[in-house]
């Protein structure tokens, strides 16, 4: 890997891929959207373009002289309004720029996918792993299925024109730069703050440092086969969202909720959320009926493949729940 580029640079995940990469060695190039947030990149010797997965001239131009690809960019919206952009990003943007790699003939594409491509485990005592796929119609919404869609459409790829792609799944990152913040960096930010006064009865997530995330892309890169999909998690992190938010909580030397709020009345308020509250207001809706959905289900999953193939560093939980409350409380806006 000597230059990379990296698409959704950016982006939460993509940032800590560009410093995984130059620290690495790699001359790195961030391709981001005109006009958007880079706060993530300040002070990085990094190339900067800006381009759109839906831009195939702009894709083309920012591929020139690349010999990796780490393609993180992705339309992350769990609300059902975004159904249209999520396809023309997700799955019509991932195809452009995979042929636009076979045409540049680059020598290895890492793919960012998500675990919502193999859903939760389908045996209720054994975490999920890659050999296990979820389907586009029981898909919680539009940013589900489109995973599942892309990430298909990459392994097609593979099989039919040799693309060199390594697909890796992450689970449910927290750390540093996670300025939007996600949904996960949500719940750490509200649980580190003590500004979360209930929590919804569900089930759990696998939380993993976001660096050893980044790594993970880069070691994909110089170490993950071709045509293989490796699930990027940590093996411990399998944890209720109720331990979750206790141990943000403690990060954050603030006292967990005690309210117990059961997921029918989480979903009345997604509903309420998006089909009239952000209507009115235009505004990202707080709760989703995807993220309710997604809460009740066991996001449990087997990291072992990624460790032995990819040497996917597992920091040690406490540490990973105390550098994410950390950032939210001191370094965030």
């Amino acid at each position: 890997m000597n230059r990379a580029l990296v698409t959704g640079a950016n982006g939460f995940i993509g940032a800590h891929v560009v410093r995984a990469a130059l620290g690495a060695g790699a001359e790195v190039r961030a391709m981001v959207r005109q006009g958007s947030d880079q706060r993530s990149l300040a002070g990085l010797p990094v190339e900067i373009v800006h381009g759109d997965l839906t831009n195939t001239s702009s894709i083309e131009h920012a591929l020139a002289g690349i010999d990796t690809l780490f393609n993180v960019a992705a339309r992350y919206d769990l609300s059902r309004r975004a159904r249209r952009d999520a396809h023309r990003v997700n799955v019509d943007g991932t195809r452009q720029l995979m042929h636009a790699a076979l045409r540049a003939q680059v020598d290895r594409v890492v793919h960012t996918s998500s675990v919502a491509a193999v859903g939760p485990p389908s045996e209720p005592s054994r975490p999920a792993d890659e050999r296990q796929w979820a389907q586009v119609k029981g898909a919680p919404g539009p940013y589900e299925e489109t995973k599942i869609l892309s990430e298909r459409l990459v392994h097609e790829l593979v099989a039919d024109d040799s693309l060199p792609a390594v697909c890796v799944l992450p689970t449910a990152p927290i750390g540093p730069l996670d300025f939007k913040p996600t949904p996960t960096g949500r719940l750490i930010r509200d649980a580190a703050n003590g500004a979360m006064p209930a929590y919804i009865r569900s089930a759990g997530l696998n939380v993993v440092h976001v660096q050893d995330v980044a790594i993970g892309h880069v070691n994909a890169a110089n170490m993950g086969r071709v045509g293989e999909r490796y699930i990027l998690g940590h093996q411990d992190g399998n944890l209720a969202l109720r331990e979750i938010i206790e141990r943000a909580a403690l990060s954050g030397d603030t006292s967990p909720p005690r309210i117990p709020l059961p997921s029918t009345v989480a979903f009345a308020a997604a509903l309420i959320d998006e089909f009239l509250l952000s209507a009115l207001t235009r505004q990202q809706p707080r709760a989703t009926i995807a993220g309710v959905r997604l809460a009740r289900q066991r996001q449990y999953f087997d990291c072992q493949k990624a460790i032995e193939e990819l040497q996917l560093p597992q920091t040690d939980l406490d540490e990973t729940f105390n550098e994410a409350a950390a950032w939210f409380q001191k370094d965030s806006p």
